[in-house]
């Protein structure tokens, strides 16, 4: 639709990101990472050593799992006539009697002990099971099957550990490793022996027999370059050689250990407990020297992923930000780090993120996965990420970045299919739309316009006739655009498409709206939103139907049909909030306030709409624009002027200036500063009003800029100015803030109405002779400003001064000196009325001070004059009266 942010076509696929961030596997064999890169391999030598292990394990996260392996399975038959007949033993026998490690022990040995489901199978209880692994120990020992004898020792021994029976799991487990020849040929058995057994050691603190056993089994478990956990009490033997590492200060082995240790507990699902032994690895990794770059950021992805388990978000954003996966292929792939982003990013803002929206901040990690696809050939993948880029540029209305992107996609999508190609270069086409340059679409468009077959779909031939007409409408070809529109409105009426029907019917719309042909403009809205009614339940219609109700509206109200547009600019809302479309509710929102500020004052609906209008901003995250709501939204309390509302255009105040202070803008949050003292003035906390106002005038300050702090400081004398009491406090702002910088600044104006404040302030404190002197000046500068209203205003306050000083004199000669200043006839009724004022004022000066009788009836009959114009018979009768009285008493000659 014209107008609107491109619809994704094709993003709304999921671009896979979120499924990259799965589960994160660490390697059972540290072997198969010695491979990663071409850098990182070594010798045989190196790879024995703790120093050389751990490195290339934490690099390897996926590995191929065992699924594929199909492991014999044994019937566990009990049948007591059978217990004494050896051949129904033979094939447990001859399966476990196997010389060295068989890939088809690993579930004996497993941290699972997978063999209690997978290997034997028959059994009820475990207790059959150890009945049947005892009898088979007993016929291995008979028959001297010396391997089939230690590995059913073993087996007994982890279940009775299993069952924390450690006594006689020690007794199977001793049994086992004394009956053991030729161990080193099942490293894993030998590994598995010597650390069970030593953990139950360990745990039963049986000191003299540990000692020798410990370290043994401490060299397995750490320099074993394919060692498999087999039993979580390996971790107590972990324990004590990582205690050892810290005391000797061997760093190497520490390093080796702390990630068996994660590795065991992570396999344990215990990740709270993991976690402190990858964050200690990490710290080693940074303070060896001996690291390399691609070592230390191998351990970020698994803290990551660690932070994410624990819900620390911020943490794990963190560490997905430090991960370079450059040169490392078994790390997650950069789309890993851009989904874990995305991740952390809807856990930081409490909600999950919505439709298609991109986080800004995921940016860097998408540029990376691009040029990471550059390198690796991934056409398809280059071309799915510039479009990725390209909608989050949208989202932030940087159309140029957007355009870029697209363009790459275009070239891409020529690699790829005719269909990519012809979805890019769509979208390129309505950015350039948006772009305003109309001329550049239509070159797009066009090409693809004749490449359409006639085995295209017609939809989307519809699209591009609809999409080249709006580019052409903006280019002022308005024939070529109504073709357009004609062809699109047509094909979906050929397919039936009720919404694209519509969405033709609103292009024509606005077409007309641009002809200003507004008659012709409501009917084509009215069949559109008639069709978009019939679509309901599709969130696109909802949405284009909220815009073309917005459209209605702009047209009704120009025309004076108020109610109508009302309705329809309320319907719009409710169509954009029931679509979820934030910008959409924005523009709407705007358009409903300036209706009830300027076209329909109504305070109550201002009030409501402008909270809304906050939630929107808040939801878009513009901080800018919600604090300046925010300070309209406060003034719009503050008209109630009731203390409930004081109070909330306070905290509305209030949480306007935190964002102004947290974006750095001095001025706005200057002014804030003022209007939170205003509030307090009003809600009479007078302790706190000072405070607020000066934290106003530093703030104006930083900025430098005069002529704000100037009107600051007006603006904060005003406070008490116009207030009922401690009018006195607004005199230092005055004298000492606002006029000496408005002299600095050479404003007169400024000058002018600060000397007439100082003036009646100085007047309402009785100290008239300090306001003789800015009465003075502000004479002076009235005759300088050509305004004769302040000229008025000018000398009327100075023949004021001068009254009260009683110099009676020269108050008459300013009072006359403001009459010659007003119009030579009466314009107003206001003006007569002043006139009434000051010649009455005359009239008692030239006849009580000045003695002068003929010139007080002068000037009484002057007022009686000005009376009869106004009309106000009462001050008629009084001002006859005087005259009468001055002619009787002053003036009683025969004539008169």
């Amino acid at each position: 639709m014209d107008g609107l942010d491109p619809v994704e076509i094709y993003l709304k696929s999921s671009f896979g990101t979120r499924e990259d961030y799965g589960e994160i596997q660490i390697p059972d064999s540290l072997e198969e990472s010695e491979a990663v890169t071409d850098s990182s391999k070594c010798s045989i030598s190196e790879k024995s050593t703790p120093d050389s292990e751990w490195k290339y394990g934490v690099e390897s996260f996926h590995v191929p799992g065992q699924e594929d392996i199909d492991d014999p399975k044994f019937f566990v038959d009990l049948n007591a006539s059978d217990l004494e007949d050896c051949e129904v033993f033979d094939p447990i026998l001859t399966f476990l009697n196997k010389e060295g490690y068989d890939s088809h022990f690993q579930p004996l040995y497993d941290l699972s002990m997978s063999f209690l489901s997978s290997t034997f199978y028959g059994f009820s209880e475990e207790e059959d099971l150890v009945m049947y692994l005892e009898t088979s120990r007993n016929w291995a020992k008979r028959n001297n099957m010396s391997w089939a004898h230690v590995r059913c020792c073993f087996l007994l021994g982890r279940i009775c550990a299993k069952r924390m029976k450690l006594s006689q799991a020690r007794v199977y487990l001793e049994e086992a490793l004394s009956a053991i020849n030729q161990g080193f040929l099942d490293l894993h058995l030998l590994a598995a022996l010597y650390g069970n057994l030593s953990a139950i050691y360990l745990k039963q603190n049986l000191r003299t027999k540990q000692d020798l056993l410990l370290e043994k089994a401490a060299s397995l478990i750490t320099c074993l370059p394919q060692h498999h956990f087999s039993s979580e009490n390996e971790l107590e033997v972990l324990k004590y050689v990582f205690r050892k590492a810290v005391i000797v200060n061997n760093a190497s082995l520490e390093s080796r250990v702390c990630f068996l240790i994660f590795r065991l507990l992570h396999q344990l699902g215990r990740h709270d407990e993991a976690l402190p032994f990858l964050e200690r690895l990490q710290f080693l990794l940074i303070t060896s020297c001996s690291q390399t770059l691609n070592s230390t950021t191998s351990v970020l992805p698994i803290l990551s992923y660690l932070y994410d388990k624990k819900y620390l978000p911020h943490v794990a954003l963190s560490s997905a930000r430090l991960c370079k996966t450059v040169g490392m292929k078994t790390l997650p792939s950069p789309l890993w780090r851009v989904a874990v982003v995305m991740q952390n990013l809807s856990k930081i803002m409490g909600c999950p993120l919505k439709g298609n929206y991109i986080p800004a901040q995921a940016a860097p990690y998408l540029k990376h996965a691009l040029s990471s696809s550059y390198e690796n050939g991934d056409v398809k993948a280059q071309r799915t990420l510039c479009l990725i880029l390209a909608k989050l540029y949208l989202q932030h209305c940087l159309l140029s970045g957007a355009i870029g992107y697209t363009k790459r996609a275009v070239e891409l999508g020529r690699w790829t299919s005719e269909e990519d190609a012809f979805e890019s270069s769509l979208f390129l086409g309505w950015l350039c739309i948006l772009d305003g340059q109309f001329e550049g679409a239509c070159h797009i468009l066009m090409p693809l316009l004749d490449s359409m077959q006639e085995t295209d779909s017609t939809t989307q031939c519809g699209v591009v006739h609809n999409l080249l007409a709006n580019a052409q409408k903006r280019n002022k070809q308005i024939l070529e655009s109504s073709k357009g529109y004609s062809y699109a409105l047509k094909m979906a009426t050929e397919t039936g498409n009720r919404r694209n029907q519509a969405i033709a019917l609103a292009n024509f719309g606005m077409l007309a709206v641009f002809c200003q042909a507004y008659i012709m403009a409501e009917r084509y809205f009215v069949k559109s939103t008639q069709l978009f009614m019939d679509v309901q339940g599709c969130d696109d219609a909802e949405r284009e139907l909220a815009q073309v109700l917005h459209w209605f509206g702009n047209i009704l109200i120009p025309q004076h049909r108020l109610e109508d547009g009302r309705v329809c600019y309320e319907l719009a809302l409710l169509f954009a909030i029931k679509s979820n479309n934030l910008k959409s509710q924005l523009s709407i929102i705007e358009e409903l306030f300036n209706f009830y500020s300027e076209v329909c004052p109504t305070t109550g609906a201002q009030v409501a709409y402008c909270e809304h209008w906050v939630l929107i901003v808040q939801q878009l995250r513009d901080r800018q624009k919600e604090g300046d709501v925010l300070s309209i939204l406060s003034k719009l309390y503050q008209t109630l002027n009731t203390d409930k509302s004081l109070r909330k255009a306070l905290d509305y105040t209030k949480q306007s200036l935190r964002i102004s202070i947290d974006l750095g803008q001095h001025e706005k949050s200057a002014e804030r500063w003022i209007q939170a003292g205003k509030l307090y003035h009003l809600l009479r906390e007078d302790e706190l009003v000072e405070i607020y106002l000066h934290a106003g005038i530093q703030a104006s300050q930083k900025s430098e800029h005069f002529t704000a702090t100037l009107h600051l400081y007006e603006a904060a004398g005003d406070v008490f100015f116009h207030g009922l009491k401690k009018r006195e406090k607004a005199l230092p702002f005055y004298k000492e803030g606002a006029l000496p910088l408005a002299k600095k600044l050479e404003d007169t104006k400024s000058q002018l109405r600060l000397y007439h404040k100082l003036t009646q302030l100085l007047i309402s404190q009785g100290d008239y002779k300090a306001s003789l002197e800015f009465a003075t000046m502000a004479v002076r500068l009235g005759t300088l400003v050509e305004d004769p209203l302040q000229e008025l205003v000018a000398f009327h306050r100075l023949a004021g001064v001068y009254y009260t000083l009683q110099i009676y004199e020269i108050a008459e000669y300013c009072y006359l000196k403001a009459l010659s200043v007003c119009s030579s006839s009466i314009q107003h009724a206001v003006e007569a009325a002043y006139y009434v004022k000051v010649y009455w004022r005359l009239g008692d000066i030239a006849l009580n001070r000045r003695k002068d009788a003929d010139d007080a009836a002068t000037y009484l009959c002057l007022a009686l004059a000005a009376a009869i114009e106004v009309g106000n018979e009462e001050f008629q009768l009084l001002l006859m009266e005087k005259i009468s009285d001055v002619y009787g008493k002053f003036l009683c000659d025969g004539e008169h």
